[in-house]
């Protein structure tokens, strides 16, 4: 009878690679030296685990008089190459410190290693990462490097802090209007020209919105050949570096660099940022078209023309039929109305408008024939962005939209129509979203 034959243990060919290192360059002319000391110490030691399926790695990775506190070694990252492409399974060096002197360095190796399942082994030193307690030392020494890393970093946030404070430029992107030389910003007067112009322009309109759409006419981009919205123009009005001064954390420190705005300009301008929108459209309507203005008819066909007079320090604005102003009272059955209540009863039309699918339908079929690319779902939501915005907008923003969206508003004695004109509704979808899309 035959015996079953017994299952043999298969023990798995590790493949080993030598790493030596040596920070001078004295005594490498010898014909046995360090870097070959080092060789010798760790084939006897793969040799001594060959029953383990250990085995040699003929290629050689040796740096000679080059620093530790460096990863740029040609022998290093000839063997890390040779790691990310799999032809190695241990990495083997006589002491720690000839693979790093840096802790952060180690950790980034071992990041490495532990990526393509390479483990190490220090032979004067018994750190072995195939064994437990190996690894345990290994996670010691990266606690360390952790702690190295955050102690590194609050020394760089501190060095940042007092550079700000001495208000010295720490780096990024530029303010618009300066440039960078040597390490220091540099006014640009070519774009230092355009930002006076639109400070000195928002103290005449006050209104952010209105002043990227002036922008944008002028032909003024971002250094990047972006258009300038309202979110970038606030910004600029914002960005105490244009008053010669350096931020940092919430506090302003003198800067190294010129102003280009002086204070007395900044403080008015500022005055009128403090405001809310809605006080400074409210402070500015009186001198704003109204909303209606050559879209309003009677039931006679006439239409109506915006007036207003005063009591004291109240306003009062109405529409008048030509017919009542030609005719007098009694030529038009409605005659006069007051402003505030029908340019409210048209606008919660249009508000309502925005929210009916077959009005969005419509504009997107509107802007499908000029061939531009707006799909129904950019129609939908552009012109619902609209309604919660409504209020927030200038007067002057406020009766541009009513002027390109309503083509005619016809008022009887207890009914209102309002006709839309689609290509304006299209027009304005494609607006919305052109500025969705522009860098802030």
């Amino acid at each position: 009878m035959t015996k079953p034959l017994e299952k043999s243990n298969v023990v798995r060919k590790l493949r080993c690679a030598v790493y030596t290192r040596k920070s001078s360059e004295e005594g490498l002319e010898q014909e046995f030296n360090s870097l070959h000391a080092q060789r010798e110490a760790c084939e006897a030691f793969i040799a001594s685990q060959r029953s383990e399926g250990w085995v040699l790695v003929r290629d050689q990775y040796d740096d000679g008089g080059i620093s530790g506190g460096t990863l740029e070694r040609p022998g290093l990252r000839r063997l890390l190459e040779d790691i990310d492409d799999g032809l190695v399974d241990v990495v083997v060096v006589y002491k720690i410190d000839r693979l790093s002197r840096s802790l952060a360095d180690f950790a980034e190796l071992v990041e490495v290693f532990d990526r393509n399942g390479v483990t190490f082994v220090s032979v004067t030193q018994s750190f072995n990462t195939t064994t437990s307690m190996g690894r345990l030392t290994l996670n010691i020494l990266l606690s360390f490097a952790q702690f190295e890393r955050e102690v590194t970093a609050e020394r760089i946030r501190d060095k940042v802090a007092a550079s700000r404070r001495k208000g010295m430029w720490m780096g990024g992107v530029p303010p618009y209007g300066y440039r960078v030389e040597n390490r220091k910003l540099v006014v640009d007067e070519e774009a230092a020209g355009h930002v006076r112009w639109v400070f000195a322009r928002f103290l005449e309109i006050g209104s952010c919105t209105e002043l990227a759409r002036e922008v944008g006419t002028r032909g003024i981009r971002t250094p990047r050949g972006n258009r300038i919205d309202k979110k970038y123009i606030y910004r600029m009005l914002s960005n105490r570096a244009y008053i010669g001064e350096a931020v940092h954390k919430g506090e302003s420190y003198p800067g190294e660099h010129d102003a280009i705005i002086d204070r007395e300009t900044w403080d008015r301008v500022h005055a009128i940022l403090r405001e809310s929108p809605r006080k400074r459209a409210a402070r500015t309507r009186a001198d704003t078209p109204a909303l209606l203005k050559g879209l309003l008819f009677g039931p006679d066909g006439a239409a109506f023309s915006p007036t207003h007079t005063r009591k004291g320090d109240r306003l009062y604005r109405y529409y008048v039929s030509q017919s009542v102003l030609k005719h007098g009272a009694g030529s038009c059955p409605v005659g006069r109305v007051p402003a505030g209540e029908i340019e409210a009863a048209v606008i919660d039309q249009l508000r309502a408008v925005f929210r009916q699918p077959e009005i969005v339908a419509g504009t997107w079929k509107a802007a499908r024939t000029q061939g531009d690319g707006t799909t129904e779902a950019d129609a939908r939501t552009a012109l619902q962005q609209l309604d919660p915005l409504w209020d927030e907008l200038f007067p002057a923003e406020q009766a541009r939209i009513v002027a390109l969206l309503i083509e005619r508003v016809d008022i009887g004695t207890d009914d209102l129509g309002v006709r839309l004109r689609m290509d304006g509704l299209a027009a304005l979808a494609r607006e919305i979203t052109a500025d969705a899309g522009v860098e802030t």
